[in-house]
């Protein structure tokens, strides 16, 4: 899946599918067996899935009770420990009814006084005890004996406490993932959805194969009324079955009095209704307005990660893999697309057409299946044995044509660079009008917002290179997830980090016109702004709850992760070598779930180098640790030394690692340091090391062409060589390089290992440089610092900076026109200082973009503006009380949606706080601004210090509505959080974000993007203290 829709400087703020908060419903009470066994029936022994699997989520759900010894294992009583620490805190009184009869009674006072001393004793007596007993009584899994607990339980199953499901039966499971006594082989799923009163009817068919002897089945269902259910085992009858269902966890099951042998197959059989989602997600209602102004109707899916559940009942998780055959009715005036070509239509007595597709001749997971009722029109083409079609609503089906074009070179690339082709007969893309993600990769059928599939002949190509890369991304998904998928999302870096990898990767080589390379390090430096923090998380991590799920759709799992890859390729002898390894994985693995270790072993075997390099060892250090490594580099005359450290903004001794890292580190020096043959490796894997040079050198540059996750720090000397060195001639380092150095020292910086006058001094060079990555990240670090003085109210301050950042790139900001620019560079880079320019009320930049806003004015619509001028155009336009009227009666009769978005930047660019409110309103009701805009609304209003304000004061009174529509955890939610604290710096405005995120409790406080958020304002009010007299010195 693709989070991002537009180009780099908008792809922070925006959001990916959501799925509804239901299963934040408060849990219903537990019952412990072990406590009161004669209060229900007896329950039926443990199936193998609960001996063997155990989640350290669910296990605070399990005491032991048996008498044996266990073994010393540390991990066991180390997770215990955590789980004590930090899952039986999440699960708040808030969780339980106030009523339960498990809460604890005081226990009885005592009728005599005793002494101070005596309490005090006593007092802290019972805490010990009680503290003792609390570990003893939670530890999962553990047997009680005089040497304490030690080896684990193998003769007394551990008895689980089972929660109770809707109808106040026992649910048969207490656990987030599935057993794994059932593999579900194919469904028949039958839709009958009715656009008319948004609900729709369903029948599902799962054949089932029986792994182990089990006396349940156990599988997802959300918001779901299942009228009638059957089971049949092997060839016998089918009888009617009660299907449990427990809605905290939205899981449904069906117990059976007689178990179910290993080996035997069976179909279930289940009827239900359902209404259609007033989200994006699951099965979803949308609409759009056509050319006469009506008001059109359409459903449409989105599923991953966990709302295929919504749709019809199923094993929804990536590992259970199964075959689909798919069967929807519809009105005469429709028609219908899923994951595979059309097999037949057949007209049903009701008037209703059924459609029923191919059934799909791969296995694939639950959140791939896709289907669409609409209108849409196609525009066709067949290539390499493959029929590709770009579907979109009638009246923009003139906009196709570019995707059409590149998504039929880069199947054609992507069928050559794998090995493999494609493995379906049809390739769908649909523009869905009302969608959140940027796209999704449904097998066969990928669906996409209008703005990153659709694109006029005469846009820009800075517009088609957004277009051109979340195609890239997602049809590098048919391989990448689809044909090989990760066996739980705790790997889901091994989808999206790939498909961010071979997004860049494949355009280079099929459109190189696009540029992309400099979008590619901009992303590689905002994944290490976000992974030097504390709160950050390892690329393979733990993920136990459905908001752990959301959470992992974020920027270590697709930048960070396909940064490494990069880093590994270049690790490699050779152009081929990586490529050889990804084949040999696909091969594999292909049709099967995988894990991160499969894909280094993968790597591992195929490197028959001289040098051979052991990946997994090499790998793991970058996978399962959170992070990245700084460099120091220390060269006196000929002998270099390197040391590494975890780059920790915040560290104390809680957060102090002595991680290692096997780093390539790559270097050039003053004798050769542009070409590629002047690149170096030396592998640092100790703390320390030392080599020496062929002779002495002036200055050493690391991290050649920045495709290493490190931060480099060569010391005073070090900074100060380089800094003359480009100041005496800006080209004698490539323009990544020179980018990584201005990115480099603004973090350590921020570290506290740099003074803010070596920034300054290195930043002398910059006036002198033209190229559009050391510029672009020049301006992004000072109108951060800028904006932060900005909503501290230092109004003297950000005035001297404002001059600052004008004086420096005053002459080249001068050189930019206002005419077409054919190349993507330096779009990007007249892009950037224009609206730069605009933004800090340049007169000349505010004259000519008022004058250019006129003219479109006069000519209604027919002038066109430049596609990378666009947005500066219509913000400031968005910012004066004369245009903003204008610039909103446009949008709303706006139909191309790229330029419909920059519109709305720019309208909520404006200072007029009732505007502000209008367009938060517009926007959180749906009408006239669509709710997935909200995120992007927001992210721009906090662009100002008065927009912000409104927007935190918008986010606290409607906090309960937002995550109605976005899910605690997913991308929109971080978004938002991130757009409204990210350039607070004050005490003040710390205790106010900490105060409200506190206050929500299950409704959002324990969400990583929370400690993120207060963590950066905390590293912000620190860079503040820190470096204010020196900005009042040096301004």
């Amino acid at each position: 899946m693709d989070l991002f829709d537009s180009n780099s400087s908008e792809r922070a703020s925006l959001p990916r599918n959501m799925i509804e908060n239901s299963m934040f419903e408060e849990e219903p009470d537990v019952v412990d067996l072990a406590k009161d066994s004669t209060a229900f029936p007896t329950f039926p022994a443990l199936d193998p899935d609960e001996v063997t699997y155990e989640p350290r989520s669910s296990r605070l759900l399990v005491r032991g009770l048996g008498e044996n010894d266990m073994d010393d294992d540390e991990e066991d009583c180390e997770s215990s420990a955590r789980l004590l620490g930090m899952s039986f805190m999440n699960r708040s009184s808030a969780h339980r009814s106030n009523s339960s009869p498990y809460t604890r009674q005081a226990p009885p006072r005592s009728c005599s006084r005793p002494s101070s001393r005596t309490i005090v004793v006593c007092v802290l007596f019972l805490v010990i005890v009680a503290s003792v007993t609390m570990v003893f009584y939670f530890l999962p899994g553990c047997t009680f004996t005089k040497a304490g607990c030690h080896k684990p339980n193998k003769t007394n199953p551990i008895e689980p406490v089972y929660p109770i499901s809707t109808n106040g039966e026992l649910f048969p499971w207490a656990q987030l993932r599935l057993p794994q006594s059932i593999k579900p082989l194919s469904y028949d799923l039958t839709l009958n959805p009715d656009l008319d009163k948004m609900t729709f009817t369903g029948r599902t068919v799962i054949s089932m194969s029986i792994l182990h002897s089990t006396n349940r089945i156990v599988f997802h269902g959300a918001n779901l009324n299942i009228t009638k259910a059957t089971f049949k085992l092997g060839d016998g009858q089918a009888s009617d079955v009660t299907v449990l269902e427990y809605k905290p966890r939205q899981q449904l099951a069906v117990n059976f009095s007689e178990e179910l042998k290993a080996g035997q197959y069976c179909v279930l059989t289940m009827e239900y209704s359902a209404n259609f989602s007033n989200a994006y997600d699951g099965f979803y209602k949308s609409f759009y307005i056509d050319k006469d102004r009506n008001k059109r109707v359409l459903a449409a899916t989105q599923f991953e990660p966990l709302s295929a559940r919504k749709a019809f009942p199923c094993f929804d998780e990536p590992a259970f893999k199964a075959t689909f055959l798919i069967k929807i009715s519809r009105k005469k005036t429709y028609m219908t697309l899923s994951n595979m070509p059309k097999a037949k239509s057949t007209n049903l007595s009701n008037g209703l057409v059924q459609d029923e597709f191919e059934k799909t001749s791969v296995n694939m997971s639950t959140y791939l299946v896709a289907f669409i009722v609409a209108d849409f029109t196609p525009n066709t083409k067949n290539v390499s044995e493959t029929q590709v079609s770009v579907y979109s609503v009638p009246e923009k089906n003139g906009h196709t044509e570019y995707a059409l074009t590149i998504t039929s070179k880069l199947l054609e690339f992507y069928n050559n660079f794998f090995d493999i082709n494609y493995p379906l007969k049809k390739l769908d893309l649909v523009a869905i009008p009302d969608f959140l993600a940027g796209a999704m990769e449904n097998l066969g059928l990928i669906t996409f917002r209008e703005t990153t599939l659709l694109v006029g002949k005469e846009s820009s190509l800075l517009e088609k290179q957004v277009v051109a890369s979340v195609i890239a991304h997602e049809l590098a998904h048919q391989w990448f997830g689809n044909l090989v998928t990760m066996t739980w999302w705790n790997d889901l870096w091994l989808n999206e980090g790939f498909a961010t990898y071979m997004e860049y990767m494949s355009l280079q080589e099929v459109s190189p016109d696009l540029e992309t390379g400099n979008l590619f390090l901009s992303v590689r430096f905002r994944a290490l702004d976000k992974d030097a923090l504390n709160s950050s998380h390892a690329v393979s991590t733990d993920v136990n709850t459905t908001e752990q799920v959301e959470e992992m759709f974020d920027s270590v799992s697709y930048e960070k992760g396909a940064s490494i890859l990069l880093m590994l390729n270049a690790s490699f002898p050779g152009d081929q070598q990586f490529r050889k390894g990804i084949i040999e994985y696909l091969k594999q693995f292909s049709g099967l779930n995988t894990d991160t270790d499969d894909l280094w072993n993968s790597l591992t075997q195929t490197d028959k180098s001289t040098h051979h390099m052991n990946v997994s060892q090499m790998m793991t250090s970058w996978t399962s640790q959170k992070g990245f490594p700084l460099v120091t580099v220390n060269l006196m005359g000929n002998q270099v030394t390197l040391a590494q450290e975890h780059f920790l903004l915040t560290s104390d001794n809680t957060t102090h690692t002595s991680s290692l890292w096997h780093i390539p580190v790559t270097y050039v020096n003053d004798s050769c340091s542009l070409a590629p043959e002047c690149r170096q490796v030396f592998t640092l894997k100790n703390k320390s090391d030392t080599f020496k040079l062929s002779k002495n050198v002036t200055w050493l540059k690391l991290n050649y062409k920045n495709t290493g996750f490190y931060i480099v720090d060569y010391g005073k000397d070090g900074w100060s060589a380089l800094a003359q060195a480009l100041f005496s001639n800006v080209g004698v380092l490539t323009h990544e390089d020179r980018a990584s150095l201005i990115h480099n020292i603004f973090a350590l910086s921020r570290l506290g290992r740099v003074s803010f006058l070596q920034v300054i001094n290195l930043l002398k060079y910059v006036s002198a440089d033209t190229e559009t990555s050391p510029v672009t990240e020049a301006l992004l670090q000072l109108n951060n610092i800028y904006r932060q003085l900005e909503k501290r109210q230092e109004s003297n301050l950000a005035s001297r900076m404002k001059n600052f950042i004008m004086s420096t790139f005053r002459n080249l900001t001068a050189k930019q026109t206002w005419e077409e620019e054919e190349n993507v560079s330096k779009q990007e880079l007249r892009s950037a200082l224009l609206e730069m320019a605009c933004n800090l009320n340049d007169e000349n930049c505010t004259q000519q973009a008022t004058s250019l806003f006129k003219k479109y004015m006069e000519s209604n619509g027919t002038l066109r503006i430049p596609g990378d001028l666009q947005q500066t155009v219509f913000t400031v336009a968005g910012r004066s009380d004369e245009t903003w009227d204008a610039l909103f009666n446009i949008y709303v009769h706006a139909t191309y949606d790229s330029e419909k978005r920059k519109m709305l930047k720019g309208l909520a660019s404006t200072q007029n706080p009732q505007r502000l409110v209008q367009i938060l309103s517009f926007g959180l009701r749906g009408s006239l601004i669509q709710t997935q805009e909200l995120p992007l609304v927001i992210s721009t209003m906090c662009q100002s210090f008065a927009g912000c304000l409104f927007a935190w004061d918008f986010i606290q009174e409607n906090w309960d509505c937002l995550i109605e529509k976005f899910p605690i955890g997913s991308f929109a939610i971080q978004a938002i959080i991130k757009s409204v604290t990210s350039q607070s710096s004050t005490q003040a405005q710390l205790h106010k974000v900490q105060a409200f995120f506190s206050g929500l409790k299950e409704r959002g406080s324990q969400m990583r993007s929370v400690q993120e958020a207060l963590e950066t304002i905390k590293l912000n009010q620190c860079w503040m203290d820190r470096n204010l007299p020196t900005l009042r010195q040096w301004l």
